[in-house]
């Protein structure tokens, strides 16, 4: 099942990066700078109130246009928004971000070439040779570049963008973003991934702000009465591989109050159901909501059964 689960994760994650650099050149969403307003799908969207503006309307009129055209469909997506949020928690930072996508892609390559997912993590075992710190450095700096391209495309024509890289004739102003942008996402790929994910990203605070608001909402809950099964985990006394498969690097079996910037993206349960596939009682960790996702910030003084000492992830 939570194979499965990754899997349409994954899906969501490729469909939803492929979107957000699609949609300028689709004309799908960007704000055209020139032209001084929003194009959603192929159609300029404004308030509409320059004629009034210029004594050709009411007050009334402008009221109404920017109630409709502006407040409206703001409060619509807050409220939405906080709907999802309050109930599942950061799910979009795990399921849909570009940039977490970014994270989870550079982790990957990191634990493969390096044996670790952060330069400030110790090493599995030594990496020999400078091929592999090459490799994480190239890809780094390719989907920096990406990332620097496919915000620049959202402010300026799309078209004209990729024409200007093609034959190497952009502006002074579009050189300058994409140099900048592409060294700052290098720095932020390569040294504070999660880092960023946790303390710099202002929507990923406040979803987490209002998801531990809710005791109720969906989290990661560890199943305390068979720590003795996790205790028996062949990395225990190394790397437990719940906590190393955590992008955030969180202490995965512990309190709600502890992966304050969990992100749900589930992988902590799908390593240890891959560690238990041949227990019959299945993993240790586990998706829940409503009452037994109040019990995942008690003490561990309050269960029944045998704990483990868990330490928190570098």
């Amino acid at each position: 099942m939570n194979i499965s689960l990754q899997q349409y994760r994954i899906s969501a994650k490729i469909i939803f990066f492929a979107l957000f650099l699609f949609a300028p050149l689709l004309n799908i969403f960007r704000f055209d700078l020139d032209l001084g307003h929003f194009i959603i799908f192929g159609q300029a969207w404004t308030i509409s109130i320059d004629s009034i503006l210029h004594g050709g309307g009411d007050s009334l009129d402008a009221a109404i246009k920017i109630f409709s055209r502006v407040l409206l469909p703001g409060m619509a997506f807050v409220a939405v928004s906080g709907v999802l949020i309050w109930k599942f928690g950061r799910i979009y930072c795990g399921w849909l971000c570009p940039h977490f996508s970014v994270v989870e892609l550079i982790n990957d390559l990191m634990l493969k070439k390096l044996n670790r997912v952060t330069i400030w993590e110790k090493a599995n075992k030594q990496t020999h040779g400078l091929l592999p710190k090459l490799i994480v450095f190239v890809a780094a700096v390719s989907m920096a570049f990406v990332w620097a391209v496919g915000l620049l495309s959202y402010l300026v024509a799309p078209y004209e963008l990729l024409t200007g890289l093609v034959s190497l004739d952009l502006g002074f102003g579009s050189s300058l973003f994409i140099g900048v942008a592409t060294l700052v996402f290098t720095a932020d790929f390569i040294f504070a991934r999660h880092v960023f994910c946790k303390y710099g990203c202002a929507l990923g605070l406040f979803q987490s702000l209002i998801w531990m608001a809710n005791n109720k909402a969906m989290v990661i809950k560890f199943d305390r009465a068979r720590a003795k099964v996790c205790r028996d985990c062949e990395s225990y006394n190394k790397h437990k591989p719940c906590d190393q498969a955590c992008p955030m690097r969180l202490p995965t079996r512990n309190m709600k109050r502890a992966k304050f910037t969990c992100t749900q993206c589930v992988q902590c349960v799908s390593a240890c159901n891959q560690v238990q596939k041949d227990n019959p009682e299945g993993g240790l960790l586990s998706w829940v909501n409503g009452d037994e996702a109040i019990e995942v910030d008690r003490p561990a003084s309050k269960y029944k059964g045998e704990t483990i000492p868990i330490k928190k992830v570098k």
